[in-house]
C-alpha cells in the first residue's frame, strides 16, 4: 500500500471553514492532489486534555468549541464517518505508552473541521481524533508521532492541525495577512529547523522569540507530529504554504510529501 504524506496546517481562525482566501485556497489545492486515505488521524490543537486518547465512535459530532462568532460558523456541519477500529491500532503502535478510546465524549473541533472541510469537502473520508496529553513534556510527542509512522504504510493519512506562531494577546486586527517581526523571526526559525533537522525541532524552545510566538504549547505541539514522523521515516518536512495573519499567527503548513510542490512565500 502507497505510504500516507503527512500534513500539518496552520489553521488560523474557525472562520476559515467558510471562507475563500489565500490559505483555504491552498488547502483545496492540497486536497486535490492528495491521495485517498482510508482514514485521516487528525491531531488538532483544540482536544488539549490530561490523557492520551483516541476518538472512537462511528459518528463524530462536530463541536463548535469557541464563541463569539457568526451564527453560520455555529450551524456548521462536517458529518466525515469515524472509524472506532482505528482505536485499537493507533494503542498498538502507540506502547508502551497508553492510548485510551473516547467512545462518547468528544468528536470533531474546529481545529480538524476547518481544514479538512478544504482538503475532503465531501466529507466522505473517516476521521478519527488523537488527543494531545497536556500532562506530557514535549519530547513525548515526537516520540509517540514516531511511533505512529507505521500506520501511515497502512492508509492513515495522519494531518495534524495548530500555528506555529499563536498569540491571541497580540493579534492586530488591522493586519490581517501581515506578522510582526517577531512572529516572522520564530516561523522562519522553525522553517529552517524543519528543513534541516526536524528531529531537532524543540532546539526551537532556546529561540529568543519562543515565549512571544509559544505562549501556550497546544497549538505548536501539533508541529512536533510532523517533526516526528519525519525523523522516523528519514523523510524531508518542507514548507508547502508560508503565511501570517493579524500579525501574531503563523499559517505556514508543512509536509511529508515528497511529490507536492510548495507554494510560494506569502
Amino acid at each position: 500500500m502507497q505510504t500516507m504524506p503527512a500534513l500539518f496546517l496552520g489553521h488560523g481562525s474557525p472562520t476559515n471553514a467558510l471562507e475563500d482566501n489565500h490559505y483555504t485556497q491552498a488547502w483545496r489545492r492540497f486536497g486535490a492532489a492528495l491521495p485517498r486515505p482510508r482514514v485521516l488521524l487528525v491531531v488538532s490543537a483544540h482536544w488539549f486534555i490530561g490523557a492520551t486518547a483516541v476518538t472512537a465512535m462511528a459518528r463524530p459530532r462536530t463541536i463548535h468549541d469557541f464563541y463569539g462568532f457568526p451564527p453560520e460558523l455555529f450551524a456548521f456541519d462536517y458529518p466525515a464517518p469515524g472509524l472506532p477500529e482505528l482505536a485499537e491500532e493507533v494503542a498498538e503502535v502507540a506502547k508502551p505508552h497508553w492510548v485510551g478510546a473516547d467512545r462518547d465524549q468528544w468528536g470533531l473541533d474546529h481545529g480538524t473541521w476547518s481544514v479538512l472541510t478544504h482538503l475532503f469537502p465531501e466529507a466522505d473520508v473517516p476521521v478519527v481524533q488523537l488527543s494531545i496529553n497536556a500532562s506530557k513534556p514535549l519530547d513525548y510527542h515526537l516520540d509517540l508521532a514516531a511511533k505512529l509512522d507505521p500506520l501511515r504504510r497502512r492508509g492513515v493519512m495522519i494531518v495534524a492541525s495548530g500555528n506555529v506562531v499563536h498569540n491571541l494577546r497580540r493579534v492586530q486586527w488591522d493586519r490581517p495577512d501581515t506578522g510582526a517581526d517577531w512572529a516572522r523571526r520564530f516561523d522562519d526559525a522553525v522553517a529552517g529547523q524543519m528543513a534541516d533537522s526536524p528531529a531537532d525541532i524543540l532546539k526551537s524552545v532556546e529561540h529568543p522569540d519562543f515565549a512571544m510566538a509559544v505562549p501556550t504549547p497546544d497549538h505548536f505541539i501539533p508541529l512536533l507530529y510532523i517533526a516526528g514522523l519525519a525523523a522516523a521515516s528519514g523523510a524531508d518536512a518542507r514548507a508547502l504554504l508560508r503565511g501570517y495573519s493579524m500579525g501574531a499567527l503563523s499559517m505556514t503548513c508543512y509536509g511529508i510529501w515528497p511529490d507536492f510542490q510548495p507554494q510560494e512565500a506569502s
